[in-house]
């Protein structure tokens, strides 16, 4: 049986309070839901959406609107996966869950050449499913565990890599208009997330397939904000505000802003 009880120190009450409030400032924040809404909670089983779940069920209880939860894992076939795993703690939860069962991991390891990176190919496998899956679901919003310091990895990603100023927004529309996604975890750094887990005792599963890869850019990316975030303790939070204070006018995009217009406004004493 998996255990489900919450622990009772001061020290993780308060951990939990203040993950709980930048949860609900988050959610605020972005209008992440409304009444009547039925969210559809993408769940791994890794650190991130078990505490997800976990804040979503804490805040449900008093809500000033009411909204509904659904639990969906998608079983990609990893050799090994430990099946029972999340039924079982799922259901002492008493939360209403779907196991969505498609091997994706034998097409991942079909298409992508041994040593090279999996993760966008999966990524996009696994996407799919859960939007299909969401459609058959009736839900309104799919919940997704990306937390503060996965916004920022992605932010330099594609500086370095897409010559683009871009993150992972905490609400989006998707290209189709079909689905709106939201990150409530999106002021949550994973270090408190990960203390969480751990005090919460969640029965964690590893990634088999992505989590073997040390070479991964998105790796490095997280190494060099670690170190950062040693050698200046609050730069990580730093660069996430960045995001939420944008200046056009400072920035080099001529279609964000503009430029070629500045002349008439000098002219015009504007």
């Amino acid at each position: 049986m998996v255990s489900t009880a919450i622990p009772a120190s001061s020290t993780f009450k308060k951990l939990q309070a203040r993950l709980r409030n930048q949860v609900g400032k988050a959610i605020h924040d972005y209008a992440m839901i409304g009444a009547g809404d039925r969210i559809m909670v993408c769940l791994s089983g890794g650190k991130d959406s078990y505490t997800l779940l976990d804040m979503l069920i804490s805040l449900q209880r008093n809500a000033p609107v009411p909204f509904e939860l659904l639990a969906v894992n998608l079983d990609q076939k990893q050799p090994g996966f430990p099946t029972q795993v999340l039924p079982d703690y799922l259901t002492a939860l008493g939360v209403p869950y779907r196991i969505v069962e498609q091997d994706t991991y034998s097409t991942v390891k079909r298409v992508i050449p041994e040593g090279k990176t999996m993760c966008s190919l999966c990524s996009r496998l696994r996407r799919g499913v859960l939007y299909r899956v969401a459609e058959e679901e009736g839900v309104t919003k799919i919940a997704l565990g990306h937390h503060r310091d996965d916004i920022v990895e992605t932010l330099f990603l594609n500086l370095f890599h897409g010559a683009k100023l871009k993150a992972m927004p905490p609400k989006y529309l998707t290209d189709d208009h079909r689905h709106i996604v939201i990150r409530p975890l999106a002021y949550c750094s994973e270090q408190m997330i990960a203390r969480y887990a751990r005090q919460r005792q969640f029965p964690i599963i590893p990634c088999n397939l992505c989590g073997s890869q040390t070479n991964l850019e998105r790796v490095r990316i997280k190494e060099m904000l670690a170190t950062w975030e040693r050698e200046s303790p609050g730069r990580i939070e730093s660069l996430f505000r960045s995001l939420q204070n944008l200046v056009p006018s400072h920035l080099a995009d001529p279609a964000q802003y503009d430029f070629a217009g500045l002349e008439d406004l000098r002219r015009g004493g504007g």
